[in-house]
């Protein structure tokens, strides 16, 4: 048997929300037909909110603040833009027993792990999707948020960790629908960290999460 292992593509440079979608979209088509195998996409967007399928209009606080885009995904308003890597996991549910839960987890777990090679402990909380910082006297602060979509057995979207974007932003919505709660990234925390240095960790630790598809080895006829 051969596995068949991630095509991992990554932009440094941010990249258009309706731009991705759409190549998300075609992707999750070629994976649901056979045509192509599981992907990972690391990036960045502009600034801008987007709109889960359960966003409340009240969670947004100052409409005028960035573009808002609604979104297929779960969950509800979320913040991207520079400073922030995005990962967007493409992933045929179907050989792994179509477990969405274990899938949502596997994504929380991949960004504890990655945020203890920076020796930040990341935690869940019962109730709240996504990744959680204690930051003590009762203070804890969101640093990586998840929001998944499956079509035809495919996933997209995917989990956002905070590395270094401007927190001012979630000022203007209710993030994730969760009050009372701040946000987080890597730098505020005091660390200086590249995203490059980031994205090796997101590679190295995926496979761990997400164990690479068998499939049946195609020997070639005799010629």
């Amino acid at each position: 048997m051969a596995t068949n292992s991630p095509e991992w593509w990554i932009d440094d440079e941010p990249v258009p929300y309706g731009t991705a979608i759409e190549r998300m979209q075609a992707r999750v088509r070629e994976i649901a037909q056979g045509e192509a195998g599981e992907t990972v996409w690391l990036l960045q967007h502009p600034a801008l909110y987007t709109a889960g399928t359960s966003a409340r209009p009240e969670d947004l606080l100052d409409p005028e603040a960035l573009p808002v885009h609604a979104t297929g995904r779960g969950g509800q308003y979320t913040y991207h833009g520079p400073g922030q890597r995005i990962a967007y996991v493409m992933r045929n549910l179907r050989p792994h027993g179509y477990d969405v839960r274990a899938f949502v987890c596997a994504l929380e777990e991949w960004a504890i792990r990655t945020l203890a090679r920076f020796n930040v402990k990341g935690e869940r909380r019962p109730g709240r999707v996504g990744v959680w910082i204690d930051r003590g006297d009762g203070r804890e602060d969101k640093i990586a948020a998840i929001g998944v979509r499956v079509s035809r057995g495919v996933t997209f979207h995917g989990m956002s960790l905070n590395v270094d974007p401007d927190l001012g932003h979630y000022a203007g919505i209710v993030p994730c629908g969760i009050s009372g709660h701040g946000v987080t990234s890597l730098v505020d925390l005091g660390l200086p960290v590249a995203m490059a240095e980031v994205d090796a960790e997101l590679r190295a630790l995926y496979p761990e999460l997400f164990p690479a598809t068998a499939v049946a080895s195609i020997a070639s006829a005799p010629g």
